[in-house]
């Protein structure tokens, strides 16, 4: 189950970034996430609002953790590992605001 402090930020308006590869993504994931898998993650950076809160979501934390660094590396700050995607339930990600 979510904590109770990601499911706020998400509710306040943070977008979710799914890093599984496209494959995982579409088996299933979190409806309004965005699927920027690890190995893109770095390319997002350009195009990626540093101010917009973002949850990083994977299938058990790991690349998250990853990706949640490598942003963090660029000067993001509002960075979040929400670990994996399936402890979400049925909550749904907002908009998704890119430059």
């Amino acid at each position: 189950m979510i904590n109770k402090d990601l499911e706020n930020i998400i509710a306040s308006g943070a977008i979710i970034i799914d890093v599984r590869t496209k494959e995982e993504y579409e088996d299933g994931h979190i409806d309004g996430s965005l699927n920027v898998s690890l190995k893109d993650i770095k390319k997002a950076t350009s195009w990626l609002i540093k101010d917009v809160p973002t949850i990083l979501v994977c299938a058990s934390g790991s690349r998250s953790a990853l990706a949640k660094e490598i942003l963090e590396s660029s000067g993001f700050t509002k960075v979040y590992n929400g670990g994996n995607w399936n402890n979400f339930g049925e909550i749904k990600a907002g908009g998704c605001p890119v430059k």
